[in-house]
């Protein structure tokens, strides 16, 4: 999600007034630091303003998932990620996050900010989004077969992009870390893809052919 949703239709001047007033906290990280973890029980929201990281959840048995890559603008925490108590958010690049205690968000402003109401209308706005990500990620996960995964998430990522050219947002393990597959495995039915003439590939640059 965008700094630009969460703070739409409110003003600079306003918007750093409620920085001020909600005591908003920048912070930085270094890549692999670990921002968060048990993220359901952190009360508070965080604005990406440079850099990425992942949202990832560990089973019992030490396998990683992937649940989302936070990306510059990504808003993250407990009010939009009900998914469980296991869930962290690691750097993947040297980053900087804006912090805000939820609390200011839902509590009623003393001094009657008209700008406050909006942020609230925003919020909900991206949790909105967040549940079509979500319904997206859970249709994507439900394929049988890893073919059926990847053709799956390759036709999301190539919606509406000019010849069907787009970038993956992962690295290759990571990819796998999402769609919850072997890596080995993948990378074969990635080159039978290749070979079958359902895509072409260079480095992490996709073009989906129609089929």
């Amino acid at each position: 999600m965008q700094v630009k949703s969460i703070f739409e239709g409110i003003n600079d001047e306003d918007i750093t007034k409620m920085l001020k007033c909600f005591e908003a906290r920048r912070m930085q990280f270094k890549k692999d630091r670990t921002i968060v973890t048990n993220i359901i029980n952190v009360k508070t929201i965080g604005i990406m303003l440079k850099g990425t990281a992942n949202m990832i959840r560990y089973d019992y048995n030490g396998n990683r998932s992937i649940i989302e890559k936070l990306e510059e603008n990504s808003v993250f925490g407990e009010v939009f990620s009900r998914l469980g108590n296991d869930i962290s958010v690691v750097a993947t690049s040297d980053c900087e996050i804006l912090f805000i205690d939820y609390e200011h968000l839902v509590k009623r402003c003393k001094k009657g900010c008209s700008y406050h109401c909006t942020l609230t209308n925003n919020v909900l706005r991206i949790l909105s989004s967040k549940i079509v990500e979500l319904n997206q990620r859970l249709e994507i996960l439900s394929k049988r077969s890893i073919r059926d995964k990847l053709l799956s998430y390759f036709e999301l990522l190539a919606n509406d992009k000019p010849n069907r050219i787009f970038l993956l947002p992962f690295s290759y393990t990571e990819l796998a870390d999402y769609l919850s597959v072997d890596r080995s495995a993948m990378m074969r039915e990635i080159k039978n893809l290749k070979e079958d003439g359902f895509i072409r590939t260079n480095g992490r640059r996709i073009t989906l052919m129609s089929y």
